[in-house]
């Protein structure tokens, strides 16, 4: 929150500071001072613990992307599509921390605002997908991985979606889960000699 004061106490000086070069005649200092105010007001729509969060993560270090992402503590604050990333970072990078509903709820209100790029939706469905496979529903995540499938274009994430599909189909329905649990369990058969 300080972080956003500064910026626009900053945005708001360094436009000040403009209109005072033009009105002074000063116009080759205005118009360099024009590339700095420009700086301040873009950092506006970019965030750059967010940018430095996702370059973490595509470099594979989790833990200094969480980092990064634990440092903005408004993300309500944040343009639309940057919040929607802060949601989506910290439900796949905290999803054990978080459980399996809070998670969910992160990455649908993420896919709700909106993730840019094509590969980040599939991405977010597939962690859906896995959460309602390891939750019981079996038909939601099915659903999702073939949304997950549609979206990857690149083909990056083939391979993952294909074992998560097989993964699916030898696990047991909603209803062989509550027989179990209403049986006690698995039973063991008794060795054969």
């Amino acid at each position: 929150m300080i972080a956003f004061i500064i910026r626009i106490v900053l945005a708001v000086v360094a436009t000040g500071f403009n209109v005072y070069l033009f009105y002074t005649n000063h116009w080759g200092w205005g118009i360099t001072f024009i590339f700095v105010t420009a700086l301040i007001v873009l950092s506006f729509f970019r965030n750059e613990n967010v940018l430095l969060a996702l370059n973490q993560m595509r470099v594979g270090n989790t833990d200094k992307a969480k980092k990064h992402i634990d440092k903005i503590t408004h993300p309500q604050f944040l343009p639309k599509r940057q919040h929607a990333y802060v949601l989506f970072l910290k439900a796949v990078m905290g999803g054990q921390e978080l459980g399996f509903a809070q998670s969910e709820k992160l990455l649908r209100r993420a896919m709700e605002l909106g993730l840019r790029t094509p590969e980040d939706n599939a991405v977010a469905r597939m962690h859906l997908a896995g959460i309602c496979a390891q939750t019981g529903r079996k038909s939601d995540a099915v659903s999702l991985l073939a949304e997950a499938k549609k979206l990857d274009k690149s083909g990056m994430m083939r391979d993952q979606i294909k074992m998560m599909q097989n993964q699916l189909q030898m696990a047991p329905s909603k209803n062989q889960m509550r027989m179990a649990q209403m049986m006690g369990g698995r039973k063991k058969t008794p060795k054969m000699r």
